[in-house]
Order: structure tokens, then sequence, then C-alpha cells
């Protein structure tokens, strides 16, 4: 299926301006409440190895001091001890770095869970949303959202929740050190957390907006190399190929504009937290001094305080490259939230009427739509269809032939009147309920990438091998089925492009037939195929439509000339109806219609 909108705009003007990101970071938490208390085991690992890591320096410290106190003493150096604290530092560093692998371990499926539930709830999401949604949604614009920005919060999402824990705790445990050492040097180093904060917000702020634009834009960009790649045909058909690659380099050099801005914008944080860092170790290694001097701290404690000082600005940086992702998740969840926030259609219960059991007519009273409330395409129309007719439905373009179907099929929702499917009411009935009896055969042939066999027992939950193979006979697709190197295990490629259009259309009619509907929708497809395929579809369809109430949407007259009635449309309204020879007889729109494609020996489509 191919997208017939342009790429346009995947966000309304305004759309790179910053949103509720509070909110919008909450509800992102959200998904993880079901993985609390894992997250509560990893948080648990990543405080002992923090406890062990922060401990290192005040060992190393104390190796510091021993030397330095044996130096000044003129005595030997203390082995024995510098033994002990150098196995300790390695059970130490040991045991610290198997809490960091396991604490990676469970955050990778911590995550991996989280952004199955998230994906899970899009995909089905998509399949509540109404027709009219994805009518004004790019397709590219959709596959965006639903791939590349959850994508882009599970790359955020793992990496920086496990620095967030890690950050905040190694931040802490350094903080208790500090104190347990020298009150006044942990006061000098805290003077440069405010500006880190500062930094922090002020560079996040002013690089939201552009992460936005940047994930709009991709949308953009994806929508609109799906739409030419999926007419590359037609594209190079009119030679429309420059013009293509001029729109994609104007979308491409607004992605790149926003792309280096967002970039540039997040790319300052990280200098400007290691400038404040180097602030806070000058200001200790000065303090530091002063007090050794004054005999009010040893040594190896100022060298300690040097290197917890640096590992404080490490957790402080990360925090910085983490604002980074969580600003660019945001941007992501943002948009990907916008989906599952959109209206869904209404939730129904079956219906008591069990569709089985009714009969094949339709009603039609005073029916009124539009996509539009306001512009009404159909205007109070009658229909009455007996059980078993046959009814064909011609008009020029945009008369309303496809917005009946959509009707019939509950793709949308009258707005006035009533519609009746074997004297109840759609709106008695589910929207399952009423497609259940219906099998759709339309132009734009639809098959997924699986097995022929596959493709048949679509329309028939749990069809038997008898069944499929009965409807392909039926639809006269069995002997070139038979033809293939794996026969009915022949797997379709994307577009099912490995067998002709003919042969599509065939396996089509062979799903619609194992469905067994009660009503059949035909939009004749048999234009675009050679005279012995198009008689094997015709054959296929009429055969199908033996005993069924039928509607079909015709483009050549000469194929419904035996309709049971021939309504004519134009501007949402019935304007003529009849049989063939009677529609002929009031000389009208449709005779104008005929003669205009048999006056030249012609048979076109209208």
């Amino acid at each position: 299926m191919t997208n017939k909108k342009g790429p346009g705009p995947a966000f309304p003007a305004g759309a790179n301006k910053p949103k509720d990101f509070k909110k919008t970071l909450f509800r992102l938490l959200g998904y993880l409440k079901p993985q609390r208390n894992m997250l509560i085991i990893i948080a648990v690992m990543a405080f002992m190895g923090t406890l062990f890591s922060v401990i290192s320096p005040k060992l190393l410290g104390e190796a510091t001091s021993s030397i330095f106190d044996s130096f000044m003493k003129g005595t030997s150096v203390d082995f024995a001890f510098l033994g002990k604290l150098l196995i300790w530092l390695l059970v130490l560093y040991t045991v610290s770095a198997l809490f960091t692998f396991l604490q990676q371990y469970l955050m990778a499926g911590v995550s991996q869970r989280t952004i199955a539930t998230m994906r899970k709830e899009v995909n089905e999401k998509l399949t509540r949303l109404p027709l009219r949604y994805f009518d004004k949604h790019p397709y590219g614009d959709l596959l965006s959202r639903a791939v590349n920005d959850i994508d882009n919060i599970n790359n955020s999402l793992q990496q920086a929740l496990i620095q967030i824990i890690t950050s905040v705790i190694t931040i802490i445990g350094i903080i208790v050190m500090m104190l347990f050492i020298s009150p006044l040097l942990t006061l000098v180093v805290c003077v440069t957390i405010p500006l880190s904060a500062i930094v922090i917000r002020f560079v996040a702020t002013r690089s939201q907006k552009y992460f936005i634009s940047q994930q709009a834009t991709l949308g953009q960009v994806n929508g609109h190399i799906e739409e030419i790649y999926g007419g590359h045909q037609i594209v190079k058909a009119y030679g429309y190929e420059e013009k293509a690659l001029d729109t994609f380099d104007e979308i491409n050099e607004r992605l790149y504009e926003t792309n280096w801005r967002a970039q540039f914008m997040s790319g300052l944080m990280m200098p400007m937290m290691m400038f404040i860092g180097n602030i806070g170790y000058v200001l200790v290694s000065i303090a530091g001094g002063i007090l050794v001097l004054n005999g009010n701290i040893r040594i190896g404690d100022v060298q300690a305080f040097i290197q917890y000082s640096q590992q404080l600005n490490q957790p402080m940086v990360q925090a910085a490259s983490i604002a980074n992702m969580i600003q660019a998740a945001l941007a992501s969840a943002e948009r990907v939230f916008a989906v599952l926030d959109e209206e869904e259609e209404a939730s129904e219960l079956p219906a008591l009427v069990d569709p089985n059991q009714l009969h094949g007519s339709i009603s039609f009273q005073n029916v009124s739509f539009g996509y539009d409330p306001e512009n009404p395409i159909i205007r109070n129309l009658n229909l009455e269809v007996q059980e078993g007719q046959t009814i064909a439905i011609v008009g020029p373009t945009g008369a309303g032939k496809t917005t009946m179907i959509n009707l019939l099929m509950r793709f949308y929702e009258i707005n006035g009147g009533r519609l009746k499917l074997g004297g109840a009411d759609f709106q008695d009935m589910s929207r399952e309920q009423v497609r259940s009896r219906f099998a759709m055969v339309i132009q734009d042939t639809w098959l997924f990438n699986g097995t022929i066999r596959d493709n048949i027992a679509y329309g028939k939950e749990g069809a038997t091998e008898e069944e499929v193979v009965q409807a392909a006979r039926r639809a006269y697709a069995d002997d070139f089925i038979r033809t293939l190197p794996d026969g009915y295990d022949t797997v379709l490629t994307e577009d099912a492009s490995n067998i002709s259009q003919g042969q599509r259309q065939l396996l089509t009619i062979a799903r619609a037939i194992t469905s067994d509907p009660l009503i059949l929708i035909l939009d004749e497809a048999t234009s675009s195929v050679d005279t012995r395929t198009e008689m094997n579809i015709q054959k296929a369809m009429n055969e199908m439509m033996q005993g069924r109430t039928s509607f079909v949407i015709a483009h050549r007259l000469s194929t419904i000339k035996d309709a049971d009635l021939i309504l004519v449309m134009n501007q949402g309204e019935i304007i003529e109806q009849g049989t063939h020879m009677e529609l002929l007889r009031q000389k009208g729109f449709y005779a104008d219609l005929h003669n205009s494609q048999f006056s030249e020996g012609q048979d076109e489509a209208v």
C-alpha cells in the first residue's frame, strides 16, 4: 500500500516550543513502576559498588600518610602496613567491579522490558485508532514514532537510569567521606555544586526545544522517503527525481540545522562542567596545603580529598551527559505519548444480535455524512437493497462511491439517519460484528509477507487446509499456485512482488471466499491485467457473488450490465437508479457516461 499523502509537517506550527516536560518525565517514569523491585535491587548493588569505590581513596591516603610520616621521622617504611592496604584495595576494586557488572546486567533487562511494554501499547493503540487519523498523518511519520522514537527512548533509558542511580549514590557517598575527613574542605568543594546545577539548568532549558524539533523533522524526512520510495516508478515516469531531491534536501537541511543546534547547545554542558570541576580542584589543593602546613590535616587526607573532588566531578559531568540523553528521550516520549493520547474509536460491547443469523439486506434511511460534519458529502441518502442483489455504483471522481463503502464497513460513523443490516441497526452492533459479515476485494491488493496458504487463511480464523485449497479453486488460483516451486508454501515477498498483479488479485478473492461473507464489496481490479487473467478474475468474482448481496464500484460500464440495480452518484447523492436498460432509456447522466465510453468503441475507466 502506498502513501498518497505528501510528507507535510509532522507537527503543527510552534511544535518546537518546550511543553510540559515534568509531566512527560513523570509519565515516562511511570512505565518503570512494574520494575520497582528490580530497581531497588539495582540501587542496592549500585550502593555496594559505590561504597567500595569511595573507600579506596581514603586507603590510598593512609598509604601516602604512612610513607610521608616515615620520611619525616627518618624511620623505615612500614611495608607490612602498605601490603595490607594493597590487598584491601584489590579486594575493594574487584568487588566494586562485580557489583557494577551485575547492576548493568539487571538494568538491561529492566529497560528492555519497559520498552517492550511501550512498544506493545503503541502497536495496540494503532489498531484502535479511527481511519481518519491515518488519513491525516503521513505513514513515514507514524513509523518514525513507533520505531525511531521508541528506540531513542530505549537507548536513553538504559544508559540514563544506571548513570542516575550510580551518580546519585556516588555523590552522596563522596560527600559523606569528605565530611568524615574534613568538614572545612567539604565546604570548599560544595561551593562548586550550585554552579554545576545552574549550568545544567541553563543549557538544558535552551537545548530542549531543539531536540523536539529534531525528532519532528526526522519524522518529516522519514515520511518523504517512504512516499518517494513507495512511488518510485511514478517519480521516474514523470521526471520528478530532481524535485524529489530538492524537497529532500530542504527537509534534510532543516534536520541538519536542528541537529547541529541541539548538539551544540548540549555540547556546551561538558566543557562548562569540566571548568567548574577544575575550579574545585584548585580550591581544594590550595586550602588543603594551608591546612597541612598548620597541622590541621594529614597530607594523605588532602590527597584523598583531591581524589574525591575529581570523583565528585565525574558524576556531575555524567549528569550533564544524562541531561542530554533525557532531553532526547523526552522529545521522543512526547511524540509517542501524542499517539497514545489520540482519541480512539469508541469501545463497544458485542450486541445480543447474532450476525450469522442476519439476512443480507441493506437499508440507508436519510443517511448523512461528511468527513467534516460542517461540510456533508452525502445528504439524506435513502436506499433499500434486497438480499442477493448486485448493486453497481457509478459516478465521477468525488461522487461519494468510496465514502458509501466506508460507511458500509463502518470505517466512519454516519452523522445522521440510520443504516441497517438485515433489519438490525448498525449502531446496535459492534464494528467487529458488522465487519464480520463483509468481505472486500479492491483494486489496491494487500498481501502480507508470509506464505500463500497463510494469506488465503487470513479470511477466516482457524481455516483448515481443505478450506484454503477449496477457496483457491473457486477463485481460479489453484492452478497457478501449484505451478510455483513451493506451491501453497511459497513465501510472498514485500508487496508480493514475486507474483503478478492478476495473481495477487486472485489470492485476495480466495481470501474473501474463505471468510464466507454475507455481503461483498468489489472494486473492479481488472484494468491492469491481461485478457485471460481478467476472464479468470471476472469468473471468480461472479461465482463468489452467487447468492450474496454485492456492492460493485464500477469503473467500466461493460462489467455491470447484468447488475440488479445501478446507482448513479454525483456530489454525494443518488441522481439516477435502475437497471442498465432502464437507465439508457432515461437518456440522463448514465446514458451520457455509456455513450462516452462506447461511442468510439472504447471501454475506459470512468
